[in-house]
C-alpha cells in the first residue's frame, strides 16, 4: 500500500474518531463509512499493493478481530443473568439458531441446486451470526425496552460461536479435499477432534487464567493495566494451543471467554476498554477490508440467486425462525418482528468468509462469497438506515402502553 492511500485510510480513521458522536446522530453508520470508503479505494488498492501482501494481511487481520470477538463477546455473558431472563435468547438461540440454518440452508439449495446442499449448508452457517455492531444504535437507545436490547445483545454474543461448528462442518464437507478425499474416518475424527479438543481447551485456558488474576487481584500483585495483557494473551493462548492439538480456535476462543468472564471474581471492565479503543479500529479496518476486497469480488459474480438469497437471509430466513422460536413467549408480535428484523450481518459473516475460503479448497466459492457480500451490503445499509426510525417506532410504542 503506497503512503498516499495509506495517508486517507489513516486520516479517515482520525475523522471519523473525532466526530464519531455526531455521526451517531445521523443515519451514517461505522460500516457504512468504512465499506463505502473501501470500495472507493478499490482501484488504487489494487494497483499499489503486494497482492501476496494484501492476502497475508487479510487472513491476519480476519484472525486477529475474530479470536477478540468471540472472546470479548462471550466473557460478558453472565449465567446468573441468564438465569433471570434466559427465556426469550435461549430460545433464539437454542431453537432459532438452528432453525435459521435448517431453512437457510434449503432455500440456499432451492435456489442454486447446482452448487450442492454442502455449499448450502455452508452459506447459511456463515450469514446465521448476527452483528450488534450494525445496530448499535438499537442496543444502546434508552428508548428501545431494556428486555429487548438484552436480548439482541445476549444474541449477538452468543450466535457467532455457536455457528462455529455449522460452519466448520459446512466447510469441510464442501472442500474438495472431503469430496475427494480423505474418506469417511479421516473426516468424522477431524470434525471430531476440532470440535472436543477445541471447547476442552478453551476451558481449561479459560479458567486458569481467570483463577491467576484472581489470586493476583487477591494480594494486589497486578497493575491495573497489566489485565489488558492477560485478557489479549488468555484469547490468543486458546486459539494457538487448540490449534497445537488440533482442536478448532475459535471454538477454544468463545469457550475461553465464557468461562474466563464467569470465574474472575473482580471487574472486568478493561476487556470493554481495550475493545472500545484498539478493537473500534480492527473493527474500522475489517469494514474497510471488505468494502475494498470482498464486496467488489462479490459484486463480479453477483447474479439474480445472490441477489435473492442475501434478501432472503435478512428478512423470510431471519425473520420466520426468530418469530417461530418465540412463540409461545407473550412478546406482541411487533417485538417478534423487531428481533426477528434487527439480525444484521456484519463482522462475523465476513471474518468466517475470509477465513474459510483461505483455509479450504471449495468449488464454487465464488458462489459463496457473491451470497456473503450481497447480504452484507443490504445488511450494512438497510439495518443502518432503519435503526433509527425503527427505534423511535418501538419507543413511541413504549410509552403509549
Amino acid at each position: 500500500m503506497n503512503a498516499e492511500i495509506l495517508l486517507i485510510v489513516l486520516s479517515a480513521f482520525v475523522v471519523y474518531s473525532l466526530l464519531s458522536k455526531w455521526v451517531d446522530r445521523t443515519v451514517l453508520t461505522l460500516p457504512i463509512i468504512f465499506m463505502v470508503l473501501g470500495y472507493v479505494l478499490t482501484g488504487p488498492l489494487h494497483a499499489n499493493s503486494d497482492p501476496v501482501i494484501i492476502h497475508e494481511g487479510k487472513r491476519l487481520l480476519a484472525e486477529i478481530t475474530l479470536v477478540l470477538i468471540l472472546f470479548t463477546d462471550a466473557s460478558h455473558v453472565r449465567f446468573q443473568q441468564l438465569r433471570k431472563s434466559w427465556r426469550i435468547p435461549a430460545r433464539m438461540l437454542v431453537i432459532g439458531l438452528p432453525l435459521s440454518i435448517t431453512l437457510g440452508t434449503l432455500i440456499a439449495y432451492m435456489v442454486s441446486p447446482a452448487s450442492g446442499l454442502a455449499l448450502a449448508l455452508l452459506t447459511a452457517a456463515v450469514l446465521t451470526p448476527t452483528d450488534a455492531a450494525l445496530g448499535q444504535a438499537v442496543v444502546s437507545s434508552p428508548d428501545v425496552p431494556k428486555h429487548l436490547s438484552q436480548t439482541i445483545n445476549v444474541e449477538s454474543g452468543l450466535n457467532d460461536g455457536l455457528a462455529l461448528p455449522f460452519v466448520l462442518l459446512g466447510a469441510i464437507l464442501a472442500s474438495t479435499g472431503a469430496a475427494a478425499g480423505h474418506g469417511t474416518d479421516n473426516l468424522a475424527m477431524s470434525v471430531i477432534l476440532q470440535l472436543t479438543l477445541g471447547p476442552l481447551t478453551g476451558i481449561g485456558v479459560g479458567w486458569c487464567l481467570a483463577k491467576a488474576m484472581d489470586w493476583s487481584e487477591s494480594r494486589d500483585g497486578m497493575a491495573e493495566p497489566a489485565a489488558g495483557v492477560v485478557f489479549i494473551c488468555a484469547a490468543f493462548l486458546a486459539f494457538v494451543l487448540a490449534e497445537h492439538l488440533q482442536g478448532n480456535g475459535f471454538i477454544a476462543a468463545f469457550v475461553a471467554g465464557m468461562v474466563f468472564g464467569n470465574t474472575f471474581r473482580h471487574d472486568i471492565h478493561f476487556i470493554s476498554e481495550f475493545m472500545e479503543g484498539a478493537g473500534q479500529l480492527l473493527t474500522m479496518s475489517s469494514f474497510f477490508i471488505f468494502g475494498a476486497f470482498l464486496l467488489p469480488e462479490g459484486i463480479l459474480h453477483m447474479s439474480w440467486r445472490s441477489v435473492v438469497l442475501g434478501l432472503a437471509f435478512l428478512t423470510v430466513i431471519r425473520m420466520v425462525s426468530i418469530y417461530v422460536s418465540l412463540w409461545g413467549t407473550g412478546l406482541p408480535v411487533r417485538e417478534k418482528l423487531f428481533l426477528g428484523w434487527f439480525g444484521p450481518r456484519g463482522l462475523a459473516s465476513i471474518l468466517f468468509t475470509l477465513i474459510i475460503m483461505d483455509e479450504f479448497d471449495i468449488p464454487n466459492e465464488e458462489v459463496l462469497l457473491a451470497c456473503v457480500s450481497m447480504t452484507v451490503m443490504f445488511s450494512i445499509l438497510l439495518h443502518g438506515l432503519s435503526s433509527m426510525p425503527l427505534t423511535r417506532l418501538i419507543g413511541e410504542k413504549k410509552s403509549s402502553e
